[in-house]
């Protein structure tokens, strides 16, 4: 029997491949190839299907760090935290992960629960 989140996960995959065939040839890296800037870039991600803000910012930060994607202002609409981009070894994932969980848990204080 096939789960309900494979069955969800399989519809979004769906979705992104959907947009990327009617807005960018079906390219995946058409969406970032011949972005000008940083605000074009971060659009560009968060139009796809499933993207919010914060994980169109990990990316735009992921297309910088890793894939050396540039584009002017780049880095002021990236993720100003750290996230997958930051990773270099093993051990940096239960760091970021942790750091997460903290900020998570200060902005549940700060709102008062």
């Amino acid at each position: 029997m096939i789960s309900r989140q494979t069955v969800v996960m399989a519809k979004r995959t769906q979705e992104l491949c959907r947009h990327l065939v009617e807005h960018y040839r079906g390219r995946a890296d058409n969406v970032w190839k011949g972005a000008k800037t940083g605000d074009e870039l971060l659009g560009r991600v968060r139009a796809l299907p499933g993207f919010g803000d914060a994980k169109a910012r990990i990316f735009v930060a992921l297309l910088a760090k890793r894939l050396g994607v540039q584009p002017a202002g780049w880095e002021q609409v990236a993720a100003d935290w750290a996230s997958i981009a930051d990773v270099d070894r093993y051990e940096r994932i239960a760091e970021i992960r942790d750091a997460k969980r903290l900020r998570k848990a200060a902005a549940r204080e700060a709102a008062g629960g």
